[in-house]
């Protein structure tokens, strides 16, 4: 490990991991819509989950740099778990109740469509597979990055 920058090995990482997700949700969001929308690159849900990708690769770059068995990746690995349980459970959750809000809402104000208020975003987290898969896109980069870039 370089000592001018200790954990540079970790932060590369898990910033490519968290761009190159970001990147391929914005593919697939391309490919499905027929269309190019730049905001999805700064939008939370979608396939895969980029949280779950940068905490994942993270986890795994401490635990190569540091060694598996080690408190650092004890940590990293325990607030990784945090994030992605988060992302698929509670952000998910509000997503769904603000859907039920917006309906609500809608249906409310149907005859004054004037007053009707901003609708709440709907997709702010991610269904269980998109977080497997964003962690399991996290924990490849690490395993690149740390066997070929560095």
């Amino acid at each position: 490990m370089d000592p001018t920058l200790p954990g540079k090995e970790v932060l590369i990482s898990a910033l490519l991991a968290l761009i190159s997700a970001q990147l391929v949700k914005a593919f697939i969001d391309t490919v499905t819509h027929q269309r190019l929308n730049f905001r999805i690159m700064v939008q939370t849900g979608g396939m895969p989950s980029s949280h779950s990708a940068f905490m994942a690769s993270m986890a795994t770059s401490c635990g190569l740099v540091e060694g598996f068995g080690s408190t650092q990746f004890a940590i990293a690995l325990s607030l990784a778990l945090i994030v992605m349980y988060d992302a698929a459970g509670v952000r998910r959750a509000a997503g769904k109740m603000a859907g039920i809000l917006n309906k609500i809402t809608e249906d409310f104000y149907m005859h004054y469509p004037a007053l009707l208020p901003e609708r709440l975003r709907e997709l702010l987290g991610h269904t269980p597979i998109e977080v497997v898969v964003g962690a399991l896109f996290g924990t490849a980069m690490a395993c690149f990055v740390h066997s070929r870039l560095l």
